[in-house]
This record gives structure tokens, C-alpha cells and sequence, in this order.
């Protein structure tokens, strides 16, 4: 596949690819902005509702507002990695950062439901471009194991940054529905910084170790990391989103005691993201099995201890750190295959089956649900189905790891 013409031009001055860590911090920054659209809101959905209920089809509305920003990022993630190939990472950065703001605070003054879903889903679009963009240069200005340390530090911050925007979201909340997407406006105090302090970064034609790739955007490796993205994506969800319903079935009502498990969780999440920067690149493959087993290990605690509180919290935190683990690894391994004529396009390949695994993650779990009786018996079959992709995902990568992994 031919790059011409899809990267910057090449008249401007080459910068050393290796950047400070100012960059990293923005970065890591503005990562957490696409985390915004699945939590912020998820407090003050039932006030929302309450304030719709006499618009027609409010029900399936109000839930869908929440949601579809991770649907568009799924849908749109590999479109805007093509541009950010095209016009270049920074220019689709500071512009989205910008729409970001825009479409984030619009249900301010939005007076329509079906308005309010529509800016939501713009928020998605540029959502796509920010989380694609920050990833994209991650990968450009670092290499080795200080792009895996900062890789494994994105996950760690997002998993952090989510349960604070969720408790953000329900302090604010307590003065209106509408006064959460104030935060929206975040975006534009990192605009003008990712402005100055966002180098160019250098073209990768020629280089080594993870930039050796073979030219052409190589979809035919990229399609087994991130099919198992997605599937490693529905695990790695069942903690943050049904992690409260399992304390529910558990007759736990206190939402302080909820409060501290979930947040327990993300902090178990964040560790396992931590430790995942250490990973070299060329052991990410070999370590798959053991994060998938650690993960249903998790899993299975959680099944077997279904009638004990404090077993089901040590299941729900073992399982956390297993994904945490687990997907800074495989996106170390999908970074390790791109080069940079095409890293916008394979991180946005990456960045969609991600938050698609997100999106299908509750409609898994809620058939599960029905099929077996009981949400436990649901987490029972994803531990099973963690364990069964171990195996599969060892021999692939075996294979793989001579390509470029």
C-alpha cells in the first residue's frame, strides 16, 4: 500500500522523536478526555430522566446519551487515525480538543432531547480524534521501553481518571443534570498547551527494533492483536461496569461500601497498567496467557465466591489487575507493528475495537445473564472464556513475534 502524500510535508525541519516529558503529560492528559463521555454523566442519568419523562421514547434516549460517544469512537477511531496519517496528529489534536469543548458543553443549553443525543454523538466524533491522536504520538516521540512505560501510565491514568470524573460527575450533579458537562470546557486549557508544547514528530522512513516493520500498513498482523483487543476489551469491562450490580446481588445497598470497592478496583486496574510499562516489547506476546489466566483466575473467584462480600471484592481486584495488564500489553504489541507512515491508521484500528469491546461489554454480560440465571453465572463463562483464549493467544503470537512483535 502505497503512503505517499499521507504523511506531513516533508519541507518542514525534522524533529528528534524522542520528546520530553511534558509531552508524555499532556498526552496522558488529554487521554483521559474520551473517558469523560462514558462516566461523567452516569450519575445524574435517572435526574435526567426524571426531567424528560414526558418526551416520547425517553427512556431508551436518556441511556443512549450516556453511550454513544464509545459507539462513535468505535466507529469513526480508524477514520480519524487515516486523517491524523494525512494532515498530521497534531493539527486533528488541537482541532478536535476545540470541537471537543464545543459539542461537551452544548446540553448547557440544549432544550431538546433528541439535540442533547446528537451533541453527544458529536462529542464521540471528536472523542475518536483526541484518544486515536494522544495514543498515535505516544507512539511517535517515545520508543522501546519508555513508549511501553508511557503506554502502560495511559491505561493507569484513564482507570484513575474514570472513577474521579464518575465522583465529579455525582457531586456536581447534586445542583443540576446539567452542571457535569461543565467539565467539558477542560479541553480548552490543553488546546493552546498541546499548541506550543507538541513537537512535529520525525518521520520514521528508515529505523530499528519496533520501526523495522515492513513498509505498508500491515492489517493482516494487526487483525489477531486487536480481535483479541476486543475480546480482552469485554473482560476488562465487567469490573468497572458490573462490578456495582454484582454488590447489588449481594444485598449491599451502602453506596460508600460501593463507592470503595469500585474505586478499589481502578486502583487494582491502575497498578496492573503501572507494572505493565516494564513489559518489553518483545515479551508482550508470551505474556498474554498469563494476564488472560490472571483474569479468569479473577473471574472465577467471583463465580465461586457469589454468596461472600469479601470474596467477591478480592475476585473483582485480582480480575482488575489482570486487565490492567492486559491491554497496555496487547497495545504495546499493536504499536510494535506499525511504522509511522501508518501509526495513525493501526492505533485507530486499535482505539475502535477497544471501545467497541466496551460498547458490546453490558450486551454480553446481560445474555449471559439470562442464558445461565444469575450474574454470577454470567462472570463464571467469561472466566471460562478467558481461560480457552489463553491457549489460541500464546500460539499466535509465537507465530507472530517473528513479523515484528
Amino acid at each position: 500500500m502505497s503512503t505517499a502524500g499521507l504523511t506531513e510535508p516533508h519541507h518542514l525541519p525534522a524533529v528528534p522523536p524522542q520528546a520530553g516529558a511534558l509531552q508524555g503529560v499532556l498526552l496522558l492528559a488529554g487521554s483521559c478526555l474520551p473517558v469523560l463521555g462514558g462516566v461523567l454523566i452516569a450519575p445524574v442519568l435517572p435526574r435526567m430522566q426524571d426531567h424528560f419523562a414526558s418526551v416520547g421514547g425517553a427512556a431508551v434516549l436518556v441511556p443512549v446519551a450516556l453511550t454513544i460517544p464509545s459507539l462513535c469512537i468505535a466507529l469513526l477511531a480508524p477514520v480519524a487515525g487515516a486523517v491524523a496519517d494525512r494532515i498530521g496528529r497534531r493539527p486533528l489534536l488541537i482541532g478536535a480538543l476545540l470541537a471537543y469543548a464545543v459539542f461537551g458543553t452544548a446540553p448547557l443549553w440544549l432544550t431538546s432531547l433528541p439535540a442533547i443525543v446528537a451533541s453527544r454523538a458529536l462529542v464521540g466524533v471528536t472523542e475518536a480524534a483526541i484518544m486515536t491522536c494522544c495514543t498515535t504520538l505516544l507512539g511517535d516521540y517515545y520508543d522501546g521501553a519508555r513508549r511501553n512505560r508511557y503506554l502502560g501510565l495511559q491505561v493507569m491514568v484513564t482507570s484513575l481518571a474514570a472513577s474521579v470524573f464518575f465522583v465529579l460527575g455525582g457531586v456536581l450533579g447534586g445542583s443540576g443534570w446539567r452542571t457535569p458537562f461543565w467539565l467539558y470546557l477542560a479541553s480548552l486549557l490543553l488546546a493552546p498547551l498541546m499548541a506550543v508544547a507538541l513537537i512535529r514528530p520525525a518521520r520514521a522512513a528508515t529505523g530499528s527494533g519496533d520501526d523495522a516493520a515492513p513498509a505498508g500498513t500491515p492489517w493482516r498482523p494487526l487483525l489477531v492483536p486487536c480481535a483479541l483487543t476486543l475480546a480482552g476489551a469485554v473482560l476488562f469491562y465487567v469490573m468497572p461496569v458490573e462490578g456495582s450490580y454484582l454488590l447489588d446481588a449481594l444485598g449491599v445497598e451502602d453506596t460508600a461500601v460501593i463507592g470503595a470497592v469500585t474505586g478499589a478496583a481502578a486502583l487494582a486496574t491502575a497498578i496492573g497498567g503501572a507494572l505493565s510499562g516494564r513489559v518489553s516489547t518483545g515479551r508482550a506476546g508470551r505474556l498474554l496467557p498469563v494476564e488472560l489466566l490472571v483474569v479468569a483466575a479473577g473471574l472465577a473467584v467471583i463465580w465461586l465466591g457469589r454468596s461472600s462480600l469479601p470474596v467477591t471484592v478480592a475476585g473483582l481486584v485480582v480480575a482488575s489487575v489482570g486487565a490492567g495488564f492486559l491491554l497496555p500489553t496487547l497495545l504495546i504489541w499493536t504499536m510494535s507493528l506499525l511504522r509511522f507512515e501508518h501509526r495513525g491508521r493501526g492505533t485507530g484500528l486499535w482505539t475502535s475495537t477497544f471501545f467497541l469491546g466496551q460498547f458490546l461489554c453490558p450486551l454480553i454480560v446481560l445474555g449471559l445473564s439470562a442464558g445461565t440465571g444469575s450474574l454470577f453465572g454470567a462472570v463464571g463463562v467469561l472466566a471460562l472464556f478467558a481461560v480457552l483464549m489463553a491457549v489460541p493467544a500464546r500460539l499466535v503470537a509465537r507465530r507472530i513475534q517473528g513479523q515484528a512483535v
